[in-house]
């Protein structure tokens, strides 16, 4: 256990979910400060749309809750897996990575995915959990593309996270990167649709057939 940038990062070796674990002790009034916890193995992960995330030991499973007063002020809630995701993506990017952001919360190399952001508002702490193939990858998905040690990459998140970077500077970029969603689909209401006509507002939402669609998932 350590401590560091007001955040307390535990790492535990096996759990069937960080991010329900976290979100259930959040609920029950357990956990009242900023804490991030990260499994060596875990056995039930979720993912997007409530999907089971697979994974494997030697994989990234990492769920972090800040207050809301900890992030920057100009982050709009519904961006938050945005946000989270492309403070990741540039750490990568640093070590020689060649990932980037699909929208809204989903990490890629070249056309396959390789990890995701979920993120969730409970009372005043915003929830995210983080997954990336660093080991294993389940079929039609792929790994990281540069080698890096687990708990490196950890400490270097939150101590980023705890920057309180500007959404403005992180949007700045991310809607350069955006035009690569555009060769993709996404779900929405149960529905796949093309990406390839979305306009990006500046909130991180997009229209996509005549709708507002937004990103926190």
């Amino acid at each position: 256990m350590e401590k560091g940038l007001n955040v307390e990062i535990i790492c535990i070796d096996k759990i069937a979910s960080t991010h329900l674990f976290l979100c259930d002790e959040i609920r029950k009034n357990k956990i009242k400060k900023n804490l991030a916890i990260y499994a060596l193995e875990q056995t039930n992960g979720i993912g997007s749309r409530e999907n089971s995330w697979q994974s494997s030991k030697g994989n990234l499973h990492l769920s972090f809750c800040i207050d809301e007063q900890d992030l920057p002020k100009d982050l709009p809630l519904a961006s938050i897996s945005i946000y989270f995701a492309y403070l990741l993506k540039e750490i990568l990017a640093q070590k020689g990575s060649k990932t980037w952001l699909k929208w809204p919360n989903d990490l890629y190399i070249e056309n396959k995915k390789i990890g995701g952001i979920i993120s969730t508002k409970i009372k005043n702490f915003i929830i995210g959990g983080i997954g990336l193939n660093l080991k294993y990858c389940p079929e039609n998905s792929s790994l990281l593309d540069i080698d890096i040690k687990l708990d490196e990459l950890i400490s270097e998140f939150i101590e980023t996270l705890m920057q309180k970077k500007l959404w403005k500077n992180i949007f700045s970029k991310y809607m350069i990167e955006f035009e690569k969603s555009k060769q993709f689909n996404v779900h929405y209401e149960g529905k796949i649709f093309s990406l390839k006509d979305a306009l990006l507002y500046e909130d991180g939402s997009i229209l996509l057939n005549n709708k507002r669609v937004y990103s926190l998932r």
